[in-house]
């Protein structure tokens, strides 16, 4: 277990001081946290509406931040390239990202062209009906998604590797509320980059 909680703080570390450097990813993540934390809410009560809202709503701040805002150059800061850091993610990187975007913008595609999937589910005869459909999809694609990246990394690297990420991404909501609550009082203060002292004395 020591091992475990010692790896799952190194991934946590690195994704904070590699990729969120951006005062406005990280706002956009505390925001998207709190939708997430709704989404688990909402997950015992309408899995399909929590699918909508947390792909609706906390990936695409999520995902906006790091796409549009991350910066991607030279990081200064850790004396790393934007290539390096891409290659070493233990997540999922730009390229990996753009792959699982597509195959979420694809979704409501798909069942707005075949309702019924192949004859595997019911149709949806109204848009209340679709809009469940594709949440359920989507609900699909991130539980496949975690699925998919953890087994990859129990190959790519061990099994404790590929559970602490399975965690982080899990509990990320919580952590991310913690971390980044005071990202937008920086903002308001003109400060769009993170100075990352923390990484310096580290």
């Amino acid at each position: 277990m020591k091992e475990f909680l010692k790896t799952l703080e190194v991934q946590r570390w690195d994704d904070h001081r590699y990729y969120h450097q951006s005062r406005i990813n990280q706002s956009l993540h505390f925001v998207s946290a709190l939708a997430f934390l709704g989404a688990y809410a909402l997950l015992f009560i309408d899995p399909a509406s929590a699918a909508l809202l947390g792909w609706g709503v906390s990936m695409t701040t999520r995902q906006a931040g790091h796409f549009f805002f991350e910066p991607q150059g030279y990081d200064e800061v850790n004396q790393a390239s934007n290539e390096y850091k891409e290659a070493i993610k233990v997540g999922y990187n730009l390229r990996r990202k753009v792959v699982l975007l597509a195959v979420w913008v694809a979704a409501p595609v798909a069942l707005w062209l075949a309702p019924s999937v192949g004859g595997l589910i019911a149709p949806a005869t109204d848009f209340r009906g679709f809009l469940h459909d594709v949440g359920i999809a989507w609900l699909a694609l991130g539980v496949g998604g975690v699925l998919l990246r953890t087994l990859h990394l129990f190959w790519l690297k061990d099994v404790r590797s590929g559970l602490a990420w399975a965690t982080k991404i899990l509990t990320d909501p919580f952590h991310d509320v913690i971390l980044y609550w005071r990202a937008p009082l920086h903002l308001l203060r003109g400060e769009r980059i993170d100075p990352m002292h923390h990484v310096h004395r580290s």
